[in-house]
C-alpha cells in the first residue's frame, strides 16, 4: 500500500513515520538537538539499529574477532571477524550523537527538556524512565521546542 501523506518538514515531527523515513530523517538530522521527533521516528529507528548492530556484532563474535568476558566486556583478540569488529565499532561511534540528538527530540515531544537524558547515569531506574518517557505520546507543552 502506498503512503499518500507528505512528509512534514524536518524542523517538525512525522506521527506515523515509516522505517524508511524515520531513517532518513534521522541522518538528515545527524546533530540537530533541537525540535521534537515524533514515536515513529523513535522507534523505528531503534529498531534499525538494533538490527544493524547485531548484523555487525554477531559475526564478529562468532568468528572470534570479540570475546565477551564474564564481566561483560568485550576484548578485541583478531581473526577473520575483525573487519565486522571495525565496523561495528566506526557505526557505533558513528551513530552516538545522532542517537543521542534523536533522544532529546523524542523527550522535547513529550514536554521534556532533553537534560533528562543524563537520568540515564542512574543505574537502573534512569533506564527505566527513560523508556516510560519515550513510550509517551505527544503533549501539546512540547511544541515550545520548535523553532
Amino acid at each position: 500500500m502506498t503512503d499518500l501523506r507528505t512528509e512534514p518538514p524536518l524542523d517538525r515531527p512525522y506521527y506515523g513515520a515509516p522505517l524508511s523515513a524515520a531513517v532518513r530523517r534521522f541522518f538528515r538530522k545527524y546533530a540537530t538537538f533541537s525540535g521534537r521527533a515524533s514515536r515513529s521516528e523513535y522507534w523505528w529507528w531503534f529498531l534499525a539499529s538494533v538490527v544493524i548492530t547485531g548484523v555487525l556484532q554477531l559475526p564478529a563474535v562468532a568468528t572470534g574477532a570479540i570475546e565477551m568476558q564474564s564481566n561483560g566486556t568485550y576484548t578485541v583478540v583478531g581473526g577473520p571477524g575483525l573487519i565486522f569488529a571495525v565496523l561495528y565499532v566506526v557505526w557505533g561511534l558513528g551513530t552516538i550523537i545522532p542517537s543521542l540528538a534523536l533522544l532529546v527530540r523524542r523527550l522535547h515531544d513529550t514536554d521534556h527538556s532533553g537534560f533528562w537524558v543524563f537520568i540515564a547515569l542512574v543505574p537502573l531506574i534512569g533506564a527505566i524512565v527513560l523508556f516510560v518517557f519515550t513510550v509517551l505520546g505527544p503533549r501539546p507543552g512540547g511544541e515550545r521546542f520548535d523553532r
